[in-house]
C-alpha cells in the first residue's frame, strides 16, 4: 500500500504545464486505467468482507452500512459497489476487463441494474446461455462507446423477455372533471371495455 501511495504523490508532484497535448492524453488514459483497476479491486475487496461478514467486527450487519458510516460513501455509491461484486461473480470475463482496467465502475453497473439474481434465475430457466453475453459485453465495454454497452444489454433484456412487457391494462381510461365557477362539476370519461364492465 505505501508503495501505490509513493507512486500516488509522485503523480501529483508532476508539473502538467511541461508535458505536450499528446503526453496528457497518454496520462489521462493511463489514469483512467487505474482508476478503472482500483475500482475493480475495491469492489472485489468490499465483496470478500460482504460474503465474510468481516463489518460484524465494527457491530454492523452489513458492508453497505459500514462503506457508509466507515469509508464516508454515499448510500448509492455503497449500493453501486456491492450490486457490482454481486453481478461480476456472473460475468468472470466482464469481471477480468474490469480488474485489466478497460472496463468502467460505469458500465459494470449498466450489467449490475440489469441483471440481479432475480434476472440470472430466469435466464437459466430460459436456457439463455450467460457465458455467451459476458464474453460479447466484456468485448464492447472494451471497445465501444458506454451507449453501445446500454444496446447490448438490453439485448439480453429482450431476450429473457422476448415478449415485451405486459400492457397496462388502464392505458386507454381517462377521467377529467372540472369544477366551475359557480360550484358545478362536469366531467368526461373514456373506459376500455373491462373498465367500462367494471
Amino acid at each position: 500500500m505505501g508503495e501505490l501511495t509513493s507512486v500516488l504523490d509522485a503523480l501529483a508532484a508532476d508539473d502538467l504545464h511541461d508535458l505536450g497535448d499528446g503526453q496528457v492524453l497518454d496520462r489521462v488514459a493511463l489514469l483512467v486505467a487505474v482508476v478503472n483497476r482500483a475500482n475493480a479491486e475495491l469492489t472485489r475487496t468490499v465483496r470478500h468482507a460482504e460474503t465474510t461478514r468481516a463489518c460484524e467486527r465494527d457491530g454492523l450487519k452489513s458492508t453497505r452500512s459500514w462503506l457508509i458510516g466507515h469509508a464516508r460513501l454515499s448510500p448509492n455509491e455503497a449500493g453501486r459497489i456491492g450490486r457490482a461484486g454481486r453481478v461480476l461473480e456472473h460475468f468472470p470475463a466482464l469481471a477480468a476487463g474490469f480488474a485489466a482496467g478497460d472496463v468502467t465502475a460505469a458500465q459494470v453497473e449498466v450489467v449490475a441494474t440489469a441483471v440481479g439474481p432475480s434476472e440470472v434465475a430466469r435466464a437459466a430457466e430460459q436456457g439463455i446461455d450467460l457465458a455467451a453475453f459476458d464474453r460479447d459485453w466484456a468485448i464492447i465495454a472494451a471497445g465501444a462507446r458506454h451507449d453501445a454497452l446500454v444496446e447490448a444489454v438490453g439485448m439480453f433484456q429482450a431476450a429473457l423477455d422476448p415478449d415485451g412487457p405486459e400492457p397496462d391494462p388502464t392505458e386507454g381510461r381517462r377521467l377529467s372533471i372540472a369544477k366551475h365557477a359557480d360550484g358545478s362539476i362536469t366531467g368526461r370519461f373514456d373506459l376500455d371495455a373491462v373498465g367500462g364492465e367494471k
